[in-house]
């Protein structure tokens, strides 16, 4: 796992969403799944 992947993880873990997550990292939410996938 790199830095990328587990700062979208702890993002989605605190926001509760993909969606908002992505909006946290000023990304979409597709990019926010595939980090994680």
């Amino acid at each position: 796992m790199d830095l990328a992947s587990l700062s979208a993880f702890v993002a989605i873990a605190e926001s509760g969403s993909f969606s908002a997550a992505g909006e946290a990292l000023h990304l979409t939410q597709p990019a926010v799944s595939k980090r994680i996938a």
